[in-house]
């Protein structure tokens, strides 16, 4: 369920630390891509290159003696796609819960939106005390998912609360944190990429989209458990329950989308698909020395539309990539009778074609705008993920 996922995993320094090694093969061996951070304290009970060597990346651990990253705590904080403190001491925990970012791991938390996965680990009297009750109290209130601890056998002979859980039930929380198995049953559709049109054997009309969003939206659902077709035109990703359709034209989509469509649970429409195409491409390659080619555009299939119109069709969601607020997204939105709707200024910094980021906005069934912040486009996929299943069931 962690396959392809992006898993920061934080270690703190006690000595439940060694636990942390197995967690990481754990991780690993359950498809996710992880990058560590530790603690000054940390390798003190573990050493870094366990870490590296179980994981292929070397963990981060200071905040201005990072060779390869002016900020390491914000570029580790966009990249991951959920955070896991194993183990959690009770210093790392107060700071997390009060904001205080005075060392890597508590900075990345501080500059992150993914979901926290929180394994506390210390003597029973620390985990007994008041203040350590108001943290984590603090930390469930603000969305964290605690995890333990547990009763047995501590570090200095004495038994009692505060032994860290194991890895496999840290797996099990960051699983359900990040919803996957949500969507195991279902079937969707997703597309992504710009098409190309032919205007000669060398030259197309197309656009600037890379298939970035569309294919992290059908990675995640794949992550959640759902059977996935990807149509897409650009060069795609691999995973499980993760099925490809490679085209390159508006036409060669429309038929791959709606010979599928009616089967299947959602279709996302995230592909950026050329209105008009040539009407006549060139069966050979257009010379220079000719003078410019008048060239007569024809109509596209509208791919969104053919879905909209079946008798049995999924629940729809079509994107917009629009040049200006968000007003002709909700015009188009009623116009093409979606589900849903996802608009985004391309224009904005971070929200354009290309970008690892984005900031979009949902236009709901009954017209109201949801202006989102500016997040990774993993990140994006993940929270329309769960927008999509809550209006789906509310249908």
């Amino acid at each position: 369920m962690l396959g392809g996922r992006r898993i920061l995993l934080c270690v703190t320094g006690g000595v439940a630390a060694f636990k942390a090694a197995y967690l990481a093969r754990r991780l690993v061996e359950a498809g996710a891509e992880v990058r560590t951070a530790m603690t000054a304290s940390a390798s003190e009970f573990l050493g870094p290159q366990t870490l590296a060597a179980i994981t292929g990346s070397h963990p981060v651990s200071g905040l201005f003696d990072e060779e390869t990253s002016v900020s390491p705590h914000t570029d580790l904080a966009r990249w991951a796609d959920a955070i896991v403190v194993a183990p959690a001491t009770a210093a790392t925990i107060g700071r997390i819960a009060h904001g205080i970012s005075e060392d890597m791991v508590s900075a990345t938390i501080l500059a992150s939106t993914a979901p926290v996965v929180v394994a506390p680990a210390m003597h029973t009297e620390m985990w007994e005390q008041a203040a350590t009750q108001r943290n984590v109290e603090t930390l469930r209130q603000d969305g964290r998912v605690i995890v333990g601890p547990v009763s047995g056998a501590l570090a200095g002979g004495d038994e009692g609360p505060g032994r860290m859980v194991e890895p496999e039930e840290i797996v099990a929380a960051l699983e359900a944190a990040l919803g996957a198995g949500t969507m195991a049953g279902m079937s969707v559709i997703v597309t992504a990429g710009g098409t190309r049109e032919p205007v000669d054997p060398v030259r197309f009309l197309g656009n600037r989209s890379s298939g970035k969003m569309g294919h992290a939206i059908a990675v995640e659902a794949a992550a959640r458990g759902a059977r996935v077709v990807l149509v897409t035109a650009a060069e795609p990703p691999s995973g499980e329950r993760l099925e490809v359709v490679a085209v390159e034209t508006a036409d060669e989509m429309a038929e791959a989308v709606w010979s599928r469509a009616a089967d299947m649970d959602v279709a996302v429409m995230a592909a950026a698909v050329a209105d008009f195409k040539p009407a006549d491409a060139a069966s050979s390659k257009i010379r220079r020395a000719a003078g410019a080619p008048e060239i007569d555009l024809v109509p596209t299939p509208d791919v969104l539309a053919g879905v909209a119109e079946m008798d049995r069709r999924p629940f729809l969601v079509g994107f917009a990539a629009e040049t200006g607020p968000a007003a002709e997204a909700a015009v188009k939105a009623k116009s093409k009778g979606v589900d849903l709707l996802v608009a985004n200024d391309v224009t904005e910094a971070g929200s354009g074609f290309g970008t690892d980021t984005n900031r979009v906005t949902l236009i709901l069934p009954d017209g109201t705008p949801e202006e989102w912040e500016m997040m990774p486009k993993r990140a994006v996929a993940a929270r329309l993920w769960d927008r999509i299943l809550e209006l789906r069931a509310a249908r």
